[in-house]
């Protein structure tokens, strides 16, 4: 017998009927208009750099009879790497017309030498005023921070002066030492707010079994710095490859960078203008950036998440 006071449905649960489990009712999605002004956002910012991309890639594609009638989103209707080819080997940058093979060699024999050694610096610099502090520590940091707000500009004439009376102006170690010198600041402030975020019971440990200055920093700070090294590197390829002013005024004629022969490019004109051309040769100049943000992006947002957390 069914018991007195229950639901119906209970009821029937009783009696051995079949009860159909009843339909939940759907709660009717809120649209986050936070959450769509963020997404479209992103996407029109995300069309906003990729569109002019998008331009250069085709327009290198195409031979000049298509890029004449006008229509530049339009895919090739007849793929070419004929600029390609020649904006490597054959196009003029002034009065030699090599392509811009010869730029781009000359631009890693300057970024190598600037990678390595303002990383190795600063990463003493940055060793020395986190853990052997002294009481001119922070004067010297403010100095270095100060020197990352100077324009490059100011300081061009005094370092041509100074570069030349050392023999160096015009010369590819003259570049590398400029580059060197201007990146001091920021890479000491990287490797020493990443080296303030690490535990202190680390150096203390170390000192406590005798280890010196060289020692602890060879054997245990340097290996734990890969993060903040990699961040380093990107910096500094990037902002070494991309660099124009420098280059032009301290490389010399034979070390010209490939930035500076790609304005040559540009600016050359003898002619006819060969916009397929100069687009290969731009996205050629942009590759090396280009695949070290692709290839290491993430490494670069872990290294200043780690430095980031006290300094």
């Amino acid at each position: 017998m069914p018991r007195m006071g229950t639901h119906p449905s209970q009821q029937r649960a009783d009696a051995g009927i079949a009860v159909a489990p009843r339909p939940m009712r759907r709660r009717a999605r809120r649209i986050d208009v936070a959450r769509v002004g963020i997404y479209a956002f992103l996407i029109a910012a995300a069309l906003f750099f990729l569109t002019p991309l998008y331009i250069m890639v085709v327009t290198s594609l195409k031979s000049m009879d298509e890029i004449r009638q006008g229509f530049l989103f339009a895919l090739p209707e007849h793929f070419t790497i004929e600029p390609w080819r020649a904006a490597w080997s054959e196009v003029c940058t002034g009065v030699s017309c090599d392509g811009i093979r010869t730029g781009f060699w000359n631009s890693v024999m300057i970024v190598v030498p600037s990678v390595i050694f303002p990383i190795l610096i600063g990463a003493i610099n940055g060793y020395a005023l986190s853990f052997w502090r002294t009481r001119a520590a922070d004067w010297l940091f403010a100095m270095l921070l100060l020197g990352a707000f100077i324009p490059a500009q100011v300081m061009i004439y005094p370092l041509v002066k100074v570069l030349a009376a050392a023999s160096l102006f015009s010369s590819l170690p003259g570049i590398v030492v400029i580059h060197v010198i201007f990146s001091m600041p920021v890479m000491t402030l990287l490797f020493r707010n990443y080296y303030a975020s690490l535990p202190q019971e680390l150096f203390k440990a170390a000192r406590i079994d005798g280890g010196g200055f060289w020692r602890i920093f060879l054997q245990l700070m340097l290996p734990m710095s890969t993060p903040i090294m990699i961040v380093g590197a990107i910096m500094q390829v990037t902002g070494v490859w991309n660099d124009y002013i420098f280059g032009l005024v301290f490389a010399g004629r034979e070390n010209l960078p490939m930035t500076v022969q790609l304005n040559n490019v540009i600016n050359t004109t003898t002619g006819e203008r060969l916009y397929n051309v100069n687009m290969a040769a731009t996205i050629l100049t942009s590759l090396v950036p280009l695949l070290v943000y692709f290839v290491s992006g993430r490494w670069f947002v872990r290294g200043i998440a780690a430095g980031a957390v006290k300094g």
